[in-house]
């Protein structure tokens, strides 16, 4: 062929060329000038589409690789997309504003929107994603509700009908409509037998745009099919015409031509229209042949396959069959195909059977223990909590499994029955079931526990889970009265440590309206449990365990929860004493975490209940250790501290997060700190007025002088905030003496409201802290103000303090005896006689240089010695911190029996 080319006259021309192509005739009609093409442009096929195609094949691109990111769950993908897609939309704003809003555009907007809702409606699946992706989730959906602000109208349109769409997008559709149903058909052929019932078809579960991707990558196969087919049409006939040298012009050699645009359309539409036809035909075909019924169904929702028959027609239904067919189902348990929801229906199913050919209750029984354990089974991860709907037809599967029980005491149970030697139907000798009532009971009062640790504290589902817990302590009380009966000593104490669980915790508020000690005679037992208080039951359970139990495990549970509840009435001298006898200061660092913390939690309620009863000191003794670490909330099983999370793994945090209290049995953490920062202001503020010269003044609480440090550095004082402003302020006025500021700053309505009001008793606490304020404060007075007197009545001291004459006589007398105050009482004119014996300032500061001075030398005398080579004795445990025990939940010393000294 020749490289030359030239262009003809209108006649010779085949198609006519518009203005904006390659192309143009020039005005004069001599237009014979030969073009000269190298042999590569030659071979080139040269298209120029307008602004407008460009974009939106830019556009299109970008949408296509957006769904392959929404296939795989690719939300980062999803994310960085869309940010091109918003780009490359603003760079085409001319051709928007001419055209307006194109429909894939809005499209692509709309399920876009909802297949993040979708995504982040979908919990589980959250928690599956990686970092990135749940990062990029909330990401991507606050930007693309901001941004189809703008394009409200247009999604709403293409949301009102959606069905309307450009001719490409309306091909599609026909050529995937009979796609789909063929597939659909395909998997809802009826497939006979238990186990294929329980297989799991592959798009169960999926969402509602994953199978929506799959249709689409159906219809990109097809439509590609088609366009290859054009193209090649295409490529053959203009070969032809290059052998026939039809081409004159080079526009019209490079250009397709309408004709050939329109007779491609129409065979796509003809062989779509027949494939559906071709499919519609083989439909009624399988209907007439009564293969597939279909239905219409309003909505387009899908018929639910009819189960699958039990029994095949015919077959005689006894207790050999029903065993066998319950085998069956069971084989499929726990295999990776198995459709769980499913098999717990083939059971319920089962059982009616099993009811309606009268098969006996024994049989029932066997059923029903498979049906609640399926239901454990549903979710196979440990770590994940059951689903609302599972959890309640748990509850009622036991409550109904325990009502047979009740209603056929005949019935023997218990896990130790091998299922050879069960006894299902015959009625002459005992009816024998394998099973074990109480581990399945267990076993949903820790899914309890699991589903308020996974709930919101702060939603209302959280008090509606909560409300399940009356069911589940009725439960518990049932097996109770049902083992009393039939079941061992250990299955008591197992069962008696579950009640105990769900009872100490709570305060008792009617104990005070009957007598704890016992209930009223006559009345059968669930009479009596109603009458008993909490503290009887709790009592009479506990002793059961002390004397009958063998593992340690439940009788330290048990003592722990004794104690708690004792401190929680404020029955202080017995929860004591029953800490003491115990010993288990001693021992618990071998426990498992789970008693660690609960030990954490019934030493600070043995602190709260000390401070309540104004034994100053003990509470501060037990509170030290706790609360001196600084992870109160970590000890208590309350939460996880940030700077805790970087020392772990994935693996140790859902460990740890497992043993989190449930937030309906918390510890308030402002009130637990508010009372040990209190105490020790009552105890730190008196011994520092003592011993305010003193070079070897211990600290009494570290945390409280911290407070007081924070509090000093501050550059502008104002009204305290805060309950540790208040404290601080309180220290700083009791310090002068000025006992009414403390009082103001330690009861006023911002603190009841905060912590006072929060205890049973609220009165007589406030009460409580006015005398020991009033108390502390004179003793602070006298300390501080002892050398600028040299007598003080001591009538006017009770008018100072508004103390009566015998608590100021009691509080001095008590400061001489230990030499803390260095005076003398004259009785019979009630004064207090001061003995100039202390130091002057400037001798308390030689005093403090002399000792400073000794330090200094005593310690280059050590370095000295250390360089020397001699190691002589200076070994002293620089880290009086914590001992981690398993799991770091103690601390050292637990309740410090030193620090006790008679006061027991």
């Amino acid at each position: 062929m020749s490289r030359f080319f030239t262009t003809g006259s209108d006649s010779e021309s085949e198609s006519s060329v518009s203005g904006d192509e390659l192309t143009a005739k020039p005005a004069g009609g001599n237009y014979s000038k030969p073009l000269l093409l190298s042999e590569d442009e030659e071979d080139t096929k040269r298209v120029v589409r307008s602004a407008k195609d460009k974009r939106f094949e830019e556009l299109n691109n970008l949408i296509k690789t957006i769904r392959n990111a929404m296939k795989i769950r690719d939300v980062t993908k999803c994310l960085e997309e869309f940010e091109l897609l918003g780009r490359a939309y603003g760079k085409g704003r001319g051709v928007v504003d001419r055209e307006g809003v194109p429909r894939f555009y809005a499209r692509i907007l709309a399920d876009l929107e909802d297949y993040l809702n979708e995504l982040w409606e979908d919990k589980e699946g959250k928690k599956r994603m990686n970092k990135n992706n749940a990062k990029a989730l909330g990401t991507l959906r606050q930007k693309l509700r901001k941004y189809n602000r703008a394009y409200e109208a247009a999604i709403a349109s293409y949301r009102q009908n959606p069905e309307q769409s450009d001719e490409d997008e309306e091909k599609k559709s026909r050529d995937s409509e009979g796609s789909t149903s063929s597939s659909s058909a395909s998997s809802e052929e009826d497939e006979e037998g238990v186990g294929a019932f329980l297989r799991k078809k592959e798009g169960d579960g999926r969402g509602r745009f994953l199978k929506k991707a799959e249709a689409e990558e159906e219809e990109e196969e097809e439509s590609d099919d088609d366009e290859d087919w054009g193209s090649s049409d295409s490529d053959t006939d203009s070969e032809s015409d290059e052998d026939e040298g039809k081409y004159t012009s080079l526009a019209s050699k490079f250009l397709k031509k309408e004709e050939e645009k329109k007779g491609g359309e129409k065979k796509r539409e003809e062989k779509a229209k027949k494939k559906h036809d071709r499919k519609s035909r083989r439909y009624e075909e399988e209907e007439e042949d009564g293969e597939g019924e279909w239905e219409k169904v309003k909505g387009g929702v899908p018929l639910v396959k009819e189960k699958p028959k039990m029994f095949a027609k015919g077959t005689e239904i006894d207790h050999a069959a029903v065993v066998k067919k319950l085998n069956e189902i069971l084989q499929a348990r726990g295999k990776k195909g198995t459709d769980r929801a499913a098999q717990i229906e083939l059971l319920q199913l089962l059982v009616g059977i099993a009811a309606e050919n009268g098969l006996g209750v024994a049989l029932e029984v066997k059923i029903k223990f498979n049906i609640i354990a399926s239901l454990y089974d549903y979710n196979p991860n440990l770590a994940t909590y059951m689903k609302p709907e599972m959890w309640q037809k748990c509850l009622g599967c036991i409550e109904e499994l325990l009502d047979v029980l009740f209603a056929h005491p005949e019935i023997f149970i218990g896990e130790n029955i091998v299922e050879e030697s069960e006894n299902l139907s015959n009625p002459e000798q005992p009816l024998r079931v394998r099973g074990c009532i109480l581990t399945l009971v267990e076993r949903m009062d820790e899914e309890f526990t699991k589903i308020m640790q996974n709930t919101d504290p702060h939603s209302q589902e959280y008090v509606d889970h909560l409300k399940d817990e009356a069911r589940v302590c009725a439960i518990v009380a049932r097996l109770q009265r049902y083992l009393q009966e039939k079941g061992t000593t250990e299955e008591l104490c197992r069962v008696y440590l579950r009640r105990v669980l769900h009872t100490y915790y709570k305060f008792d508020y009617g104990a005070r309206r009957r007598d704890p000690r016992g209930a009223p005679e006559g009345g059968g037992e669930e009479e009596e449990e109603e009458e008993e208080g909490s503290a009887a039951l709790m009592e009479r359970l506990c002793k059961y365990i002390y004397a009958k139990d063998r593992t340690d495990r439940i009788r330290t549970c048990a003592i722990l929860c004794h104690i708690y509840h004792h401190a929680l009435h404020s029955r202080w001298y017995q929860a004591r004493d029953l800490m003491l006898m115990s010993h288990l200061q001693d021992n618990i660092q071998h426990a498992d975490p789970p008693p660690q913390i609960l030990y954490n939690r019934t030493m600070v309620q043995l602190g709260i209940c000390a401070f309540r009863e104004g034994l100053i000191k003990d509470a501060h003794n037990a509170l030290l250790d706790i609360q001196s670490s600084g992870r109160a909330k970590e000890l208590l099983g309350q939460g996880l501290l940030l700077r805790s999370l970087q020392e772990r793994n994935a693996e140790q945090e859902k460990v740890e997060k497992r043993r989190q209290v449930p937030f309906h049995m918390h510890v308030n953490l402002e009130l637990l700190e508010c009372v040990y920062l209190v105490a020790a202001m009552l105890l730190e503020i008196p011994y520092m007025a003592a011993h305010e010269f003193d070079a070897r003044r211990r600290m009494i609480s570290k945390q409280f002088h911290h407070q007081l440090r924070v509090g000093e550095r501050q550059p502008l004082l104002g009204p305290p905030e805060s309950m540790r402003e208040h404290v601080v302020a309180a220290s700083k006025a009791m310090k002068t003496g000025d006992w009414r500021s403390c009082h103001r700053f330690v009861v006023n309505d911002k603190m009841n409201g905060k912590v006072w009001d929060l205890f049973p008793e609220a009165d007589k606490v406030r009460a409580m802290l006015v005398r020991k304020i009033q108390e502390e404060s004179l003793r602070t007075y006298l300390f501080t103000y002892s050398s600028v007197y040299d007598s003080i009545s001591m009538e006017i001291l009770a008018e100072m303090f508004e103390l009566d004459l015998p608590t100021v006589h009691s509080i001095i007398s008590k400061m001489i005896i230990n030499e803390e105050l260095m005076a003398s009482l004259d009785q019979p004119t009630q004064t207090v006689m001061m003995h100039r014996t202390e130091p002057t300032a400037q001798q308390n500061l030689a005093l403090q240089l002399a000792e400073k001075l000794g330090n200094l030398v005593e310690n280059n005398e050590r370095v000295f010695d250390h360089k020397q080579g001699s190691y002589g004795g200076y070994f002293r445990d620089q880290k009086d911190g914590y001992r981690k025990g398993d799991g770091g939940y103690l601390r050292r010393g637990g309740y410090r029996q030193q620090e006790r000294g008679s006061n027991y």
